[in-house]
């Protein structure tokens, strides 16, 4: 069985409090910086609450535009607001945890990352034999992090 064991990081241009705004947003479905590759949208509850439920589309060849749709939801463990917020995704063709950090940095910007562990299910697991989706998905995630820093670097300035 294939697992997937990932961490992808970026420096955000902008403080801590305004990157944990600004994705806590988004899981709540804002729509603003992770597509056109994800969206996400609230199942029950609030997604910096534990055991809040956030629906996730993957969409394969961007949001609209056809292709292959993944769907899965998570639901939130811990949360250490502006922090960390660890999440379990609990149904759909991704199972397993991710932890998203956030680690101020001196000079007023802020270390995002991302460690996603996930088994694929039902007919994802034929996919993983002949895609790679660990690539496929930090490729994804470094984008929607670079969109966030030119998101938030021009409200700082």
């Amino acid at each position: 069985m294939t697992t997937y064991d990932l961490i992808d990081e970026a420096v955000i241009d902008a403080p801590a409090d305004a990157v944990w705004k600004a994705l806590v947003s988004e899981f709540r479905g804002a729509k603003e910086w992770w597509v056109p590759s994800n969206t996400f949208h609230a199942v029950s509850g609030e997604p910096d609450a534990v055991g809040g439920r956030t629906g996730v589309t993957v969409h394969t060849k961007g949001a609209d535009k056809g292709g292959l749709k993944l769907r899965f939801t998570s639901r939130t463990v811990a949360v250490e607001p502006g922090r960390r917020l660890d999440i379990e995704y609990v149904d759909g063709v991704f199972r397993g945890p991710s932890t998203f950090r956030l680690e101020p940095l001196a000079d007023g910007r802020t270390r995002l990352s991302m460690h996603f562990t996930g088994t694929p299910h039902g007919w994802l697991k034929i996919l993983a034999k002949v895609a790679d989706l660990g690539a496929e998905h930090s490729k994804g995630t470094l984008a929607a992090f670079e969109s966030l820093n030119r998101q938030l670097s021009a409200v700082q300035r």
